[in-house]
């Protein structure tokens, strides 16, 4: 096997172990997952306004709302963000 080739496997036998939560180098945090619709009812918000506040589409929210799909990623972390203190989060986005 070439270097390059061994180095590839390295790191995809890794990026494997990390995602699959094994690793013991890297501590992975994954947030709970957000009831949208009720969360940006509770902000008082309709739609257009939390899609345009928090930087999402309008279409993505009503497909989170709907259940059609899910949010991953930043976007579910901004999400538990939100949850736990949308005043902060409105400051600092309109700040």
């Amino acid at each position: 096997m070439s270097a390059a080739f061994k180095s590839i496997k390295k790191g995809l036998l890794e990026a494997i172990e990390h995602a699959s939560g094994r690793s013991d180098e890297a501590i992975i945090h994954r947030p709970k997952e957000i009831n949208v619709k009720a969360l940006r009812q509770r902000i008082g918000m309709t739609q257009e306004q939390f899609a345009g506040m928090f930087g999402f589409s309008t279409a993505t929210l009503r497909h989170w709302e709907r259940g059609d799909r899910m949010p991953h990623g930043p976007a579910r972390v901004l999400l538990n963000v939100i949850d736990h203190n949308p005043r902060a989060v409105i400051e600092a986005l309109t700040a």
